[in-house]
């Protein structure tokens, strides 16, 4: 995309934003992303410390996660395999192009993270919804993360036990609840107070092996079958037309990375749109395989009788399994903590500038808010993960907020930096940018509308 001669809207600052202000920005970096402070030098210096192999290993590791747990169940919701591919591949296009879109709008802003693209680009209101919509994206991402832990944990509880699954436990100390609660308290409140967390390239090197691991573990298991695994059905088209739009939130939300990529893109040695189209392409590619493994080969495995969470559906007693269970613990206990840094990070950005105060000015009474909010976030995700177990229900509403991340606020961004452009005629691939832009919109309100209507009147109060 060709860069205008315009000036990018910049009424954002009409809220007196202030670099203090706008600290929390640097806190929404993806692990091991380094960049240089955005008043030292400009863009197209090339200052960056990451090479574009090093991006697409960061951008790779932003997009694979937990997620990739429900990949195999959404296939069965979409109708099978052929249309669970046609429809990772038709939103792919969008999610690549979404990549890019936030680049250009980077480059043209010369802002450095998601939020504050969307703040310049688009001005104050879709400012604050896009920050509002990464808290409660962050949050409903943290309860994922505890009912994964629940999951996993009484899979394993019960091969150590030996207790029959259909029994359930008969210990208190075995009881769902409580090892969830007393996993979060020992392990995870620790590791989310602190002010900052250090040990991110650590936890994302963990994800990367820990999901390869889980993938490789599906795929081996539908190729060497259990031999007590009874034949099951294997549904070859959708049980209605609309259910396949029930399956876009799971994708969404396995390859959300949208809102760590603006920093990825600043950190390159040569960050240039062209670069990172080809970067944010093989990363996605490499994640399309992934998921498509585990959802090909989950989904095959236990056709319309596959859980949530593929590894529920797996005998407890499953060595290679349970290993891959404990590598999914360990890497969401590492990630929650992250995921409530940048939610915590964007709250506290918005206090700072509604109430005016500057990061020097409040440095007394920082120590006390973050304890409040770290103790109340953590409360309200715990509480709310014990009492909704599954994790279908929970990225059926965050994955409609995925796609405003992927698709609403990337096509506002292209629009208004069409707009923004100083042009005497308008050429016919401007018309084609903005005509794309609105597309981008249109699908992305459409997929947050039905998903999140689906998840409260469907999923939410079943």
């Amino acid at each position: 995309m060709a860069q205008g001669t315009g000036s990018i809207n910049s009424d954002y600052k009409d809220w007196e934003w202030s670099d203090d202000a706008g600290e929390r920005a640097r806190l929404l970096q993806s692990p091991s992303v380094e960049t240089v402070p955005k008043n030292s030098e400009s863009q197209g210096n090339g200052l960056g410390a990451t090479s574009a192999l090093g991006a697409v290993f960061i951008v790779v590791n932003a997009a694979l996660g937990a997620g990739l747990l429900n990949f195999p169940a959404a296939f069965s919701m979409a109708g099978g395999v052929a249309a669970g591919i046609a429809l990772q591949m038709c939103m792919l296009i969008f999610i690549i192009g979404g990549l890019v879109i936030l680049a250009y709008c980077s480059q043209a802003s010369n802002e450095r993270t998601y939020q504050e693209v969307v703040w310049a680009v688009c001005g104050k209101v879709p400012g604050v919804l896009c920050e509002v919509a990464i808290a409660v994206y962050t949050f409903g991402t943290c309860i994922a993360f505890l009912i994964i832990i629940g999951d996993q944990e009484d899979k394993i509880i019960a091969a150590l036990v030996k207790e029959p699954e259909e029994v359930g436990s008969s210990h208190w100390y075995t009881d769902r609840k409580f090892t969830i609660s007393i996993t979060a308290f020992l392990l995870i409140l620790p590791l989310s107070i602190p002010k900052e967390i250090g040990f991110q390239k650590y936890a994302s090197s963990l994800s990367v092996i820990g999901t390869w691991y889980v993938t490789a573990v599906i795929i081996i298991k539908y190729i060497w079958p259990d031999k007590e695994l009874v034949p099951v059905e294997i549904p070859t088209s959708p049980s209605t037309w609309t259910a396949v739009f029930n399956a876009m939130p799971t994708i969404c939300f396995g390859f959300q990375c949208h809102v760590s990529s603006v920093p990825v893109f600043n950190s390159m040695k040569q960050p240039e749109v062209k670069t990172w189209g080809a970067v944010v392409t093989a990363a996605m590619v490499i994640a399309l395989f992934v998921y498509t493994g585990t959802g090909i080969c989950g989904f095959l495995t236990f056709g319309a009788g596959v859980e949530q969470d593929v590894l529920m559906s797996y005998p407890s007693n499953d060595i290679p399994v349970a290993l891959a269970r404990a590598f999914i613990i360990l890497c969401v206990l590492t990630s929650y903590p992250i995921l409530h840094f940048c939610g915590r990070a964007v709250l506290e950005g918005l206090w700072l500038r509604y109430t005016g105060v500057t990061v020097e000015e409040d440095v007394v009474r920082e120590r006390r808010r973050r304890l409040l909010q770290t103790i109340s976030w953590f409360l309200l995700t715990l509480l709310l993960a014990l009492f909704i177990p599954d994790i279908g229900k929970v990225i059926s509403v965050i994955g409609g907020l995925a796609a405003c991340f992927i698709f609403v606020f990337p096509g506002l961004c292209l629009i208004q930096a069409k707009l923004s452009e100083i042009q005497e005629t308008r050429a016919i691939s401007w018309w084609a940018q903005v005509s794309y832009g609105v597309f981008m919109v249109t699908l992305g309100a459409f997929i947050f509308g039905q998903t999140t209507a689906n998840a409260i009147f469907v999923d939410l109060t079943a």
